[in-house]
């Protein structure tokens, strides 16, 4: 990876940090787009001891302007860029708006990463043959279709509809930007990390935020092991070719038959556009 330019969103914590990490140590330079400019002066800290180059760019991503914003400051250093990580992600145990009102989780976990991609999309084509990586979750098992009637969860919010919902929407996007890309040598694939023991979810108060990660830790895999899917995607020669799957264990399997309808993928692909305003520079 020496050499390589690399983003990658919540770097910050659990498989982010992971990833981050070893990729610096694999001597990639990275740009690590991150919420709390506290955690993410840590993070480039350690990065900067063991000898590894990075670049930090504030950004929420409940928040679509700061989003924006954070892609323009990446823009105008006229850098190419190799591979876009999508690791960020939240789960909600109650209903939440983002800045704009919209369902806090679709709105983390597909809007901003859809907007943050084509937003960087110049960047990347500009790289040689570049990648865009997308985590996702086997919890888009949960939901078979995406629920038009309530996008906003505001008739019915289920912690595991919504997580679920934006992880199905994260293999849709995948699938359909890699037609949309197959001409331009830039490949999207996506994952399923496992269940890993990360600060997903901890952002919630009360008794979910604080005692069921706790519970649950023992029957996780670390970030570490939780990681390897992203970094087998990221750097391996094996994919170099490949794009529009679905990774489990750094091998290409089925998702669920809703998540491989190709007239859904497109559907959520105009819907998302128009309502974030935003069209892709295809």
């Amino acid at each position: 990876m020496r050499g390589r330019h690399i983003a990658v969103t919540g770097a910050t914590a659990g498989i982010g940090r992971a990833a981050s990490i070893e990729l610096a140590r694999r001597g990639a330079r990275l740009t690590l787009f991150c919420r709390s400019p506290e955690k993410a002066a840590i993070l480039e800290r350690d990065i900067r001891e063991h000898g590894g180059e990075v670049s930090i760019i504030i950004m929420d991503m409940a928040d679509l302007a700061s989003v924006r914003e954070a892609a323009k400051t990446f823009l105008l250093r006229n850098e190419t860029l190799d591979v876009l990580l999508n690791n960020a992600g939240i789960v909600n145990t109650s209903r939440k708006e983002s800045a704009q009102g919209y369902e806090e989780t679709l709105a983390v976990n597909h809007f901003a990463p859809f907007l943050l991609t084509g937003l960087l999309l110049p960047a990347l084509r500009s790289g040689r043959a570049a990648r865009i990586v997308n985590v996702s979750s086997g919890a888009h098992a949960f939901v078979k279709d995406m629920g038009y009637n309530d996008m906003q969860a505001q008739k019915k919010y289920s912690t595991f509809h919504e997580y679920g919902r934006s992880k199905l929407a994260n293999i849709l996007f995948t699938r359909h930007l890699a037609q949309l890309l197959a001409d331009d040598h830039i490949t999207v694939n996506c994952l399923h990390p496992g269940a890993v023991s990360t600060s997903l979810g901890t952002q919630n108060s009360g008794l979910m935020g604080k005692v069921l990660p706790l519970l649950l830790k023992p029957f996780f895999r670390t970030p570490e092991k939780g990681a390897e899917t992203s970094l087998y995607l990221c750097s391996s020669e094996e994919v170099t070719e490949v794009s529009g799957e679905y990774f489990v264990n750094c091998k290409a399997v089925k998702p669920r038959r809703w998540a491989r309808d190709e007239a859904a993928a497109a559907r959520l692909w105009d819907y998302t556009e128009q309502i974030l305003d935003f069209h892709y520079p295809l």
